[in-house]
């Protein structure tokens, strides 16, 4: 096997795709409903920002922002890919990238050519008819009006997914809190009368700890079970497997990749268990006792968290030595839930995603 390399690629799991994250591109590679695959390119977010926004324990907060305000918009979007039955019913089947000139199936660039002939003279005949004939002028103004008000009615439908994105984030971060702040702090007041060392603030932040990893790891066994979510976690193994491959030096082809791993130290499930264990050691600094103060100090506290957190696993993914895979360690058993083995055509998803943001020159470290 070629000597390692290090990469600074990440991904994330979509409905029937996968994202791949670049230090120029952001790539999404999802299947529609008749098994094509789908492919759209947007810059990376972030990527411009001035340098004390890219500090080390600064970059970390505004990462996770991006991470997951883009992450929700693809993940949207690649719901809205996977179910449009009905407009990709009749389409031939290609591998389409936004931006870009389509990429067709061998045997259709000459009936496309024609079908494209065809419009074209069918147009030219409207206009001269509307030119020749003024009474058609009527029927080309009601024709445009229809235009306009079909425009408007994709801007109004534009505006009312913003609203439901935002509302659905603000109900997500409210059930966040309540979940892994509040209740843990609540549950272990509760506890501290039959709990006696639970007055003590260590102990107290320790058992809150464990409560809040309790319920993150019952919530991921849980959702396991579901059948789209299972998929998801299909193409998270698709993922981890691909950058494996290309970290290892191999080519990106569906036979190497499927001999990976895929459980990798550089991943967002691991984040999520770093930033509770951090956030243990540092609730062992507020020694307020009320839950609902205690509460507000910690999301006070969150940059601070998810700072340390974001560096943690940055060593990880640069480092292998006993202390990286201290700190790796339970993020990898959490992804034996996390990421399942894929099939074939999820490692496709994963490998044209990929190919997609890794620069020309190599330079994927950022």
């Amino acid at each position: 096997m070629s000597e390692q390399k290090k990469t600074s690629i990440g991904g994330q799991a979509l409905l029937e795709g996968i994202m791949m994250r670049g230090p120029e591109v952001t790539a999404m590679a999802v299947r529609d409903p008749d098994g094509n695959m789908v492919i759209e390119k947007f810059p990376t977010k972030g990527k411009e920002r001035g340098k004390f926004f890219k500090l080390p324990f600064i970059r970390g907060i505004f990462n996770m922002i991006d991470s997951l305000s883009f992450g929700y918009k693809c993940l949207m979007r690649s719901a809205e890919i996977a179910g449009l039955e009905d407009e990709l019913e009749d389409k031939p089947k290609k591998v389409t990238i936004k931006g870009e000139q389509d990429v067709e199936s061998p045997g259709e660039s000459e009936a496309e050519a024609a079908l494209d002939a065809t419009e074209a003279a069918t147009e030219a005949t409207e206009v001269a008819q509307t030119v020749t004939d003024p009474s058609e002028n009527v029927e080309v103004a009601a024709e445009q009006k229809s235009r306009e008000q079909g425009s408007e009615k994709t801007k109004k439908e534009s505006k009312g997914s913003t609203l439901i994105m935002v509302i659905s984030v603000f109900l997500g971060l409210l059930l966040a809190v309540g979940l892994f702040l509040y209740l843990p702090s609540q549950v272990t007041k509760w506890l501290a009368g039959p709990m006696p060392f639970l007055e003590n603030h260590i102990w107290k932040s320790v058992f809150e700890g464990v409560i809040r990893i309790i319920i993150f790891v019952g919530y991921m066994v849980a959702v396991s079970f579901m059948k789209d979510i299972r998929r998801t976690f299909m193409y998270h193994g698709a993922e981890h497997k691909t950058i494996f491959c290309y970290e290892n030096g191999l080519p990106l082809t569906v036979e190497n990749v499927r001999k990976q791993k895929r459980c990798h130290p550089r991943c967002g499930t691991s984040f999520m268990i770093l930033i509770l264990l951090v956030g243990i050691i540092v609730s062992m600094f507020i020694t307020a006792d009320n839950p609902f103060i205690r509460t507000l100090i910690k999301l006070a506290c969150m940059p601070v968290v998810v700072g340390v957190g974001y560096e943690l696993i940055k060593l990880a993914g640069k480092y292998d030595n006993i202390f990286t895979r201290i700190i790796s360690a339970p993020g990898k058993l959490l992804q034996l839930i996390t990421t399942v083995e894929p099939d074939d055509s999820m490692i496709e998803c994963a490998i044209a995603a990929f190919k997609e943001v890794v620069p020309d020159d190599g330079s994927d470290n950022w």
